[in-house]
């Protein structure tokens, strides 16, 4: 839903150790002006140069970025973190992720110090940093200004090749772990009134939506059955007539093409005429499909709060 790598495992080889600084603006979420003067002034990062002078980072730098935001985001001034060495940059991030200052830490540091993490598949740091997030801000608002933000810009790095394919699922299957565990925190609903049927379409594989959607299902003492990802249409129409949901909850992500899935929504939405059916996901792809009245699209957390009747 919309709305809402620290020692060798770092180097990540010679094809992703180039990148420009608009890239670096949309990992690190701090503006490409804004980098370019830390350089001039402070002698923030030193890029190399093209025969044709453009600049050029690799992964060192990239790190060194992402902690120069981090320790920003967290009282430090921009004139003393961007003069210190790389060793005391992360010396001292290291010694926020155990002190108890991490707390009064911004969501943005939180996002770079688990992008960070990840990029050197750090499970225990990863892990410490993310109960921190629940502990201050609780579920819901850790996956608006968190997991949403991180998982943005991490597709972002491994569209442009900078992030393998490994990390990208070491992050995110580290990030399903997590809600998996605060949902086996709530209670099973007592009543099998208003039943919700989730699950991902048939080569549909991006579940933290979906997962973060059962939390919040679940959390507002709806009965909810998940089925998961890639489920095919024939297990849908055999569950439905099974469990007779009254809503059905669904993401589309993946780039297919938009009549493809609105003829499997409609399909959906003619053999079960009293079902309420729910879309998130892609914005590009769902806004391209023709919608009946059977078939609403859930662009926000919000959203699906009010839907759910739950008082933020």
């Amino acid at each position: 839903m919309k709305k809402y790598k620290q020692n060798n495992a770092w180097r990540l080889g010679n094809c992703m150790n180039n990148f420009s600084i608009s890239q670096l603006q949309q990992y690190s979420g701090i503006k490409a002006h804004t980098i370019r003067i830390w350089e001039q002034r402070y002698n923030a990062l030193n890029p190399t140069r093209s025969d044709g002078n453009t600049r050029y980072y690799d992964n060192d730098q990239l790190r060194r970025l992402l902690n120069i935001v981090s320790l920003i985001h967290s009282d430090y001034k921009v004139s003393e973190v961007c003069s210190m060495p790389d060793d005391k940059l992360f010396s001292l991030v290291k010694d926020r992720l155990g002190s108890k200052s991490e707390e009064s830490s911004s969501e943005e540091y939180f996002v770079s110090q688990l992008i960070a993490a990840g990029m050197c598949y750090n499970a225990f740091t990863f892990e410490k940093i993310f109960s921190v997030c629940i502990s201050k801000l609780g579920l819901t608002v850790t996956y608006v200004k968190v997991i949403y933000p991180l998982l943005y810009r991490i597709g972002l790095m491994w569209r442009s090749n900078i992030l393998p394919t490994a990390q990208e699922h070491f992050i995110s299957n580290l990030i399903r772990q997590k809600l998996f565990s605060e949902i086996d925190k709530l209670p099973q609903a007592k009543t099998s009134k208003d039943t919700w049927l989730l699950f991902l379409p048939e080569n549909e594989f991006h579940e933290i939506g979906l997962l973060f959607s059962y939390f919040m299902i679940r959390k507002a003492g709806k009965n909810v059955v998940y089925l998961g990802s890639s489920v095919s249409l024939k297990t849908v129409t055999e569950s439905i007539k099974e469990i007779h949901p009254s809503r059905l909850l669904l993401f589309f992500v993946h780039n297919d093409e938009a009549h493809v899935c609105e003829n499997y929504c409609n399909t959906l939405a003619k053999s079960f005429k009293n079902l309420k059916i729910y879309l998130s996901g892609s914005e590009n792809l769902i806004s391209k499909i023709k919608k009946g009245k059977s078939i609403t699209w859930m662009r926000s957390v919000t959203e699906l709060e009010s839907e759910l009747k739950i008082t933020v």
